[in-house]
């Protein structure tokens, strides 16, 4: 079952209908759609070898009434060189584009894509940060939509009402500076967790970091690991299990290549009851940038 929340609405009927906050199944979001109040849907398909063609995908069939996203441009800000490959967006840019998106208070969001929640997870994080409680990502993301009989449709969607969506106090663990990461190789007062997968956090060559390795410390936490074979997260008991034997009595530090898949992870820990993560936006990226950095390689 999807975990859930009390909503913070209260409908016609008086009744207190749930929102979705961590992850929700393709059946749960056809029901919201049938609703007298549907969803915000978010289609964040993307590709990160090949940028343009997440919005291809999407033009070629989404989910009836979503709207897209692009990782780049709309859930990142512009690199400067220094700051990583995906910096956070203006906080209050990201709440115009979600108001011309339609987004209004307490609306129930659902994102997703077609690569397990990698850029999804990331708009979920986006959306927590400005304080939104009511966002979830479809779990499968569209290959589950399609299985589970769902329609596609094609092109843009249709016109939509501005929304009165406003900011918040954030509902995530806060973010973390590079200065602060590096004080934390001495000090060890939190655990760095890294979601690149196993060959980047050892060092092996690659043509996306421009020099290899990790955080000194780091631990890895591929984001994949987070799913089992269909594409879904697997139990939060068998989450929690391995992120506990990771962090021990730790508080956790995530990271990634760019800040993005170490969102995957925040909601991997969100949903096995372990809240509180801290983001490192700039990541590895960012890292790298600054030679004076340590580096480290090999396994851990």
């Amino acid at each position: 079952m999807s975990a859930r929340s009390a909503y913070l609405h209260n409908d016609t009927t008086g009744a207190a209908p749930m929102a979705f906050t961590t992850i929700l199944s393709a059946d749960d979001l056809k029901g919201l759609l049938a609703s007298a109040t549907p969803p915000l849907l978010l289609d964040c398909s993307f590709e990160l070898t090949q940028p343009g063609k997440g919005r291809e995908a999407y033009l070629a069939g989404h989910i009836p009434g979503a709207r897209y996203v692009h990782l780049d441009d709309d859930l990142a800000a512009a690199p400067s060189g220094t700051n990583g490959r995906h910096p956070l967006p203006d906080a209050e840019a990201l709440a115009q584009r979600l108001r011309v998106l339609g987004l209004s208070q307490g609306q129930q969001v659902i994102a997703y894509d077609a690569s397990g929640g990698a850029w999804a997870a990331r708009a979920w994080w986006l959306l927590r940060w400005l304080g939104h409680e009511a966002v979830a990502v479809l779990d499968g993301g569209l290959p589950a939509w399609v299985e589970a009989g769902g329609a596609l449709e094609a092109g843009e969607a249709g016109p939509t009402i501005v929304g009165d969506f406003a900011p918040r106090a954030p509902l995530v663990g806060g973010t973390m500076e590079a200065d602060e990461v590096l004080a934390n190789i001495e000090s060890r007062a939190a655990q760095v967790l890294d979601a690149r997968d196993p060959s980047r956090f050892r060092g092996d060559p690659n043509p996306i970091d421009p020099v290899a390795g990790h955080i000194p410390g780091a631990k890895n936490r591929f984001f994949r690991d987070n799913l089992d074979a269909s594409g879904r997260f697997r139990p939060a008991n068998a989450l929690r299990s391995e992120f506990t034997a990771l962090l021990g009595e730790a508080h956790a530090i995530l990271q990634c290549g760019s800040g993005v898949t170490a969102c995957h992870n925040a909601l991997a820990m969100e949903i096995a009851g372990l809240p509180g993560a801290r983001l490192y936006p700039g990541s590895w990226s960012e890292w790298i940038a600054d030679p004076s950095r340590p580096v480290a390689t090999g396994e851990v």
